[in-house]
């Protein structure tokens, strides 16, 4: 079996090349577009929806959740599936980009539940989801914030608060791994 295709869509946040970077890496045949780019245009096994500074600036995201692909959001892109999903967003009282030990909730989850049972990452807490929409789980917590990660294994939406694609994070690329073998 070939591996998956994966496209990153870019929200304009700081860290989206290094999300194709780590994508590369497991040697997943990646692209990065732009958030304004036609879904119907689109040629994924998945998708990644990057960070980014503002939910003002993510273009047609909400329409690439109706692409019928797995679907992993970081940071923005986690808070963009709650929000357009029915969950709610609010702002965090911890602003800035800082480390952030996160609780592993669901060892079963396929997209962090093989990390340690509680892993150093790297986030920012300037916004956060406070209530995830219905029929997703909470997969990982920390004393910062409730919803850490949250997965629909169903319908193959996952999202972390966390950046994996940093070097700060640990285990980081391990995430990726996890996305591409629910891709696959």
């Amino acid at each position: 079996m070939s591996e998956p295709r994966i496209v990153v869509i870019d929200n304009h946040g700081q860290f989206t090349h290094l999300e194709g970077r780590a994508l590369r890496d497991v040697g997943v045949d990646t692209e990065i577009l732009d958030n304004d780019t036609d879904p119907a245009e689109i040629d994924a096994d998945g998708l990644v929806l990057s960070g980014g500074p503002s939910m003002d600036r993510v273009g047609r995201c909400a329409e690439y959740l109706e692409l019928d692909v797995p679907v992993l959001g970081i940071c923005l892109g986690h808070q963009l599936i709650a929000e357009e999903l029915g969950g709610r967003v609010e702002s965090g009282d911890y602003g800035g980009y800082a480390d952030v030990d996160v609780r592993i909730a669901d060892e079963e989850d396929p997209l962090v539940g093989s990390l340690a049972p509680e892993t150093r990452t790297w986030a920012s807490h300037a916004d956060e989801v406070v209530d995830p929409p219905e029929g997703f789980a909470v997969t990982a917590d920390s004393d910062v914030c409730g919803v850490e990660a949250m997965s629909d294994a169903e319908r193959d939406l996952y999202g972390v608060q966390w950046h994996p694609e940093v070097s700060h994070t640990e285990r980081g690329q391990e995430v990726f791994e996890n996305f591409v073998a629910i891709c696959e």
